[in-house]
């Protein structure tokens, strides 16, 4: 299976409806990037090209410039979809998505309908590949095969017959030459259609590695990219496969573009470009150390869609560039203020903006892309923890950095007390430098080697929290530390911060908790907050800002005594991992969506006003403890009467359970779940409320 399942549980969205006239979170500009799934390329009638990019999570981008700008085009489609494919047709514009089905627009992308009659219902849709022959449009669906449309996607009709079921028809690639129409499955190599998909036949003939994940055509050669990191050729319509290239195992082929007499491979796991001359007899790498999920082809030009957004070349590969502006599907993972200076860690770097986010500057200059996941500042000196790189300083504003601890570390956490700088580590508890990073020593007795995703500093009292161990203390700078979890139910502690004589410490599974005699013992603050699943806390006088997992940003002014929700304007899975605050704005970093911003002002001068409203969208919310084990809880929103009907289904799309089929009275509700008599295992589960639809999913763990 490709690369990109890995991130499916980011697809599920809540599908937010807003008036423009609320105050409301608003998307800064940039920074820019992300994970690029799909290609597709055709002339705007001005001499150019209307290049359309597929991301993952944030919809599609359109640029009439070769990529030099984007702008999301998603109007209708559903919230932060995953599009996996594109294809034009004439005037049409198809876009698959993982979940939702197919989508078309006639009008560049400026809105979008469902054509889905015929094909699975949401959320079993999931669009592996598009093909056009002709007026014949073939999807590829996971699970369930090849559909064919012969009205521009109105109707659909399965067209298997002969493709292997075993126990399903698992369809990721195809590719059409003349009347040949083929498909490259998982694990039973490739088949043949002559007839338009009214049957087909296997085509496998030397084909000595079945997990097909691409599939091209140029003249009379067709290509086809493995798991295991081949490239076959047929030039004879799939009679007979010999293999022109062997890669690694862990470098399968994503995807393929011909242009002229250039052949194009991408290649993931950091595997870069392949480009070949002579039709496949030899190749050569022309862009490396990038993991590539697709390829597309502009005119003259070659497009690569990566981790780190789209590269270009205009000359067949031997120079590429970046091209990413207005591309905001950027993977935020920290968020951290100094003075004017608003920073953001990312999955593909370091950015800087110094304007409240009106424009970001990437500062990656000896950082390179790496995933930074924490930030801490001491007078001049700005300190990054990334994953699998360590630790690195800048004196000098993000301008350049020197890597100060092993690379092959993963950083978690950092906090700086006088002359300590503290470090916490995936699985290596904490480690501490007394000269700016020069040395460092671990400091884990009483600790062991957790997993310590926060540190907070009041005085002399440094706290972590860890990952499965609760909150430890010291109080003698990390030479030892004491667990003070009494009350603490929950021990998987993502976040803390300090309000004051306040210690709040964010779980995954409990909610928040407070301490108010430094974490001798805890009590759980959860009234209001609609997801006990907390990632991120943050801390302005006396309020209290909690970021939950796909469940938004909600507030307190009490100390936790009850919470409210201020979500309007944010994307629609609401998928907030950071916060940070600069006296004027709240900062929210997002898994996806880059960075929003709203003012402080608004949102604590509303608070009491949005207590008393009811609801004024219908909303589905993620279920609470997830995973769980065996119960859980389905909080939902109506904004006026309605007939609601809620259950649970597997991945097949049987359903479990029916937990809702009744009238309701506008209002807030939740329902249980118990899944004792399931086996372990990921489950959907589905409102519909009058014309709202929406999908969530949960996760049972025994």
């Amino acid at each position: 299976m490709k690369a990109k399942r890995k991130f499916l549980c980011f697809l599920i969205g809540l599908l937010i409806s807003t008036s423009i006239t609320q105050a409301q979170w608003v998307q800064t500009n940039g920074p820019y990037g992300g994970i690029i799934h799909a290609f597709a390329s055709s002339p705007n009638g001005t001499g150019g090209n209307n290049l359309f990019v597929g991301t993952s999570g944030s919809g599609v981008f359109l640029s009439t410039n070769n990529g030099t700008n984007w702008t999301a085009v998603n109007t209708g489609l559903p919230a932060n979809p995953w599009t996996n494919a594109l294809a034009i047709s004439g005037n049409n514009i198809f876009a698959g998505t993982l979940g939702y089905g197919v989508f078309l627009s006639t009008i560049n992308g400026t809105s979008w309908t469902a054509v889905n009659t015929g094909l699975p219902s949401p959320p079993y849709s999931y669009v592996e590949a598009l093909a056009v022959s002709g007026t014949n449009l073939f999807v590829a669906v996971d699970y369930y095969g090849v559909f064919l449309s012969t009205n521009n996607g109105t109707n659909w009709t399965a067209v298997n017959t002969g493709l292997p079921a075993n126990p399903w028809t698992r369809v990721q690639s195809l590719a059409v030459s003349g009347n040949n129409i083929f498909a490259g499955t998982i694990g039973d190599g490739v088949f043949l259609s002559t007839n338009n998909g009214t049957s087909w036949i296997a085509v496998n003939n030397g084909l000595t590695d079945t997990v097909v994940q691409a599939l091209a055509v140029s003249g009379n050669n067709i290509f086809a990219g493995t798991k295991g990191g081949r490239i076959f050729l047929s030039t004879n319509n799939g009679t007979s496969w010999k293999a022109v290239y062997y890669g690694s195992s862990l470098n399968g082929i994503t995807s393929f573009a011909i242009n002229g007499t250039n052949i194009f491979a991408g290649i993931t796991y950091y595997g870069g470009v392949l480009r070949s001359t002579d039709n496949g007899s030899s190749w050569t790498r022309v862009l490396p150390d990038l993991s590539i999920f697709s390829l597309g082809v502009s005119g003259a030009n070659i497009l690569a869609g990566t981790f780190y957004g789209v590269f270009l070349s205009t000359n067949n590969g031997s120079n590429w560039y970046a091209t990413n502006t207005g591309l905001t599907n950027v993977g935020v993972r920290s968020l951290a203020i100094n003075g004017n200076d608003i920073f953001t860690g990312t999955l593909i770097g370091l950015f800087r903006s110094t304007n409240n986010g009106t424009s970001w500057d990437a500062v990656n200059n000896g950082l390179g892309q790496a995933v930074v996941s924490s930030l801490a500042f001491s007078g001049n000196n700005i300190f990054a923890g990334t994953y699998g790189g360590g630790v690195f300083l800048s004196t000098n504003k993000g301008s350049n950095w020197n890597g100060v601890y092993p690379t092959n570390s993963d950083v978690q956490s950092l906090a700086i007390n006088g002359n300590n700088i503290f470090l916490g580590m995936n699985s290596g508890g904490v480690m501490r430098s007394t000269n700016n990073g020069t040395s460092w020593t671990a400091v884990n007795i009483g600790l062991g080697d957790l997993n310590v995703h926060s540190l907070a500093i009041s005085g002399n009292n440094i706290f972590a929290a860890t990952d499965g161990g609760g909150v430890f203390l010291s109080t003698n700078n990390g030479t030892s530390w004491t667990a003070v979890n009494n009350g603490l139910t929950n021990t998987r502690v993502y976040s803390l911060v300090i309000s004051g004589n306040n210690i709040f410490a964010a779980t995954i599974g409990g909610g928040v908790f407070l301490s108010t005699n430094y974490g001798s013992s805890w009590s759980a603050v959860n009234n209001g907050l609609g997801d006990l699943n907390v990632y991120s806390l943050a801390v302005s006088g006396n309020n209290i800002f909690a970021a939950l997992n796909g469940g938004g940003i909600f507030l307190s002014t009490n100390n936790g005594t009850s919470w409210t929700e201020f979500d309007i304007g944010l994307p629609g899975n609401k998928l907030v991992v950071s916060l940070a605050i600069n006296g004027t704005h709240i900062f929210a970093g997002t898994y996806g969506d880059a960075v929003w911003r709203r003012p402080l002002s608004e949102i604590i001068t509303n608070v009491e006003e949005k207590q008393n409203n009811l609801p004024t969208n219908f909303a589905l919310a993620q279920n609470y403890p997830n995973p769980f084990n065996p119960t859980t809880t389905i909080k939902y929103e109506l904004p006026k009467n309605s007939f609601v009907k809620i259950s649970v289904y597997d991945l097949l799309g049987r359903e479990i359970k029916t937990l809702v089929n009744e009238e309701k009275a506008s209002g807030n509700y939740e329902t249980k779940f118990n899944g004792s008599n399931l086996t372990s295992g990921v489950y959907l589960y589905r409102m519909q409320a009058g014309s709202f639809v929406e999908t969530r999913k949960l996760i049972l763990i025994k």
